[in-house]
């Protein structure tokens, strides 16, 4: 294998987000959200693209200094109505059917310290303006792909023991080797690796469970599945049968819950960044399908806001990832959801994604609520898998199926 300079390698990611992310295409308008710390990254991406034939691509640069100061300062009334330029920009991103590219790279502490109710009073107002944009999404009429980048402040929560040199290095290092830019043909080895996933999926989608059985260390959890379930993995298609990757990396299958029919205890098993704040050992206790109980060791109240969020006291996915995944077996904690749950099965409270149940994107939300899927106006994912977890699939005539033991499937 022939070793990369950083240049060289920081190309191919570029083109790895253009050409596998979203699969830019002549005519194609495209945003990328990135922070001011990326410009190199940004411009090579948007180069990538007009190089492409993009007919338009747009940057919004984002900035965790400044991002603070205004939660901090900004006063309420001005912080809990988002301007309404905000929206009118998500409208032309739908109307032209623009390809996004999120780059993520921010402080996971960013916001630690601050109100819990400023934060939660900007996440929920901001959330209703982005509700179109993210429906989109959620319904794959766009193509989008989440990618990270290292930035100093990031880099040294994950590598406390060097500098902000060395931790920004080790987690580009990192980064690249978990999108698989260390190997010679780092598209091809992502084509191999999106088979793989469908192969899971396929198996997956054959079986039908009526419900799986989680287990493990604090958690016994059975969630109920509904009829005509889709799991999905890897690579997947927008409304105009176009190929995209939404996730860089990603390790997992997944699919929607049927949120009438969730019952037990789960624990959480990684750190979770949200909204600029950690969680740290995470429990909560279902009964029907809803959220009867839940505490976090750090980050509780920030978290009971997060549960006050509409739909936010159900699941809108379930996902399968073996404990010997990559990033699993590199013993870091990313504190960023993006890798870590690419490291551990997780689960995320809030909105399901449509295509998880067979005909979903044509149905409304009555329809969507009537097949056991969540409606909200958040999702968050969260990690509770690990080396220790067992899952079984139930049949709806009792036959039981293993699916993981000990953390890798059955």
């Amino acid at each position: 294998m022939t070793e990369k300079t950083f240049d060289q390698a920081l190309q191919s990611y570029a083109e790895l987000a253009v050409d596998v992310g979203v699969k830019v295409q002549p005519g194609d308008t495209v945003y990328v959200q990135v922070a001011v710390d990326q410009a190199d990254l940004a411009r090579r991406i948007v180069k990538a693209a007009y190089d492409r034939g993009a007919a338009e691509v747009q940057v919004q640069w984002q900035d965790d200094t400044l991002k603070r100061l205004d939660m901090a300062n900004m006063t309420e009334e001005r912080l809990f109505n988002i301007p309404p330029h905000v929206g009118v920009q998500f409208e032309y991103w739908l109307a032209h059917q623009a390809k996004r590219i999120t780059v993520i790279s921010a402080d996971p502490d960013n916001l630690a310290g601050l109100p819990a109710a400023r934060i939660a009073g900007y996440q929920d107002a901001f959330q209703k303006v982005y509700a179109p944009l993210i429906n989109a999404i959620s319904n794959n009429d766009i193509s989008w792909t989440i990618i990270g980048a290292a930035s100093p402040k990031w880099a040294q929560k994950v590598f406390p023991e060097l500098s902000a040199e060395d931790a920004t290095t080790a987690l580009w290092q990192a980064i690249f080797k978990t999108t698989r830019i260390d190997q010679d043909d780092p598209e091809a080895a992502w084509q191999a690796h999106n088979a793989k996933l469908h192969a899971k999926a396929d198996w997956l989608n054959a079986q039908q469970f009526d419900h799986l059985h989680y287990q493990a260390p604090g958690t016994d959890l059975t969630v109920g599945l509904p009829k005509d379930h889709v799991w999905a993995g890897g690579g997947t298609q927008n409304n105009h049968g176009e190929a995209f990757m939404a996730n860089m990396p990603t390790e997992e299958v997944f699919t929607a819950p049927d949120n009438r029919r969730i019952d037990g205890t789960v624990a959480s098993t990684k750190p979770l960044s949200y909204a600029g704040t950690i969680f740290q050992g995470m429990h909560f206790t279902f009964e029907n399908g809803q959220v009867v109980d839940a505490h976090a060791d750090q980050g509780d109240a920030v978290l009971q806001h997060l549960l006050a969020i509409r739909g936010a006291r159900s699941l809108g996915e379930i996902s399968l990832v073996p404990d010997p995944s990559p990033i699993s077996q590199s013993g870091l904690i990313f504190f960023n959801t993006l890798y870590d749950e690419n490291a551990s099965d997780h689960m995320a409270l809030g909105s399901a994604y449509p295509f998880s149940v067979k005909g979903g994107t044509s149905m409304d939300d009555a329809a969507l609520t009537a097949h056991g899927l969540n409606r909200s106006d958040t999702h968050v994912d969260f990690m509770m898998g690990s080396a220790q977890m067992n899952i079984d699939g139930i049949k709806a005539d009792g036959t039981i199926v293993p699916v993981f033991r000990n953390g890798d499937w059955a």
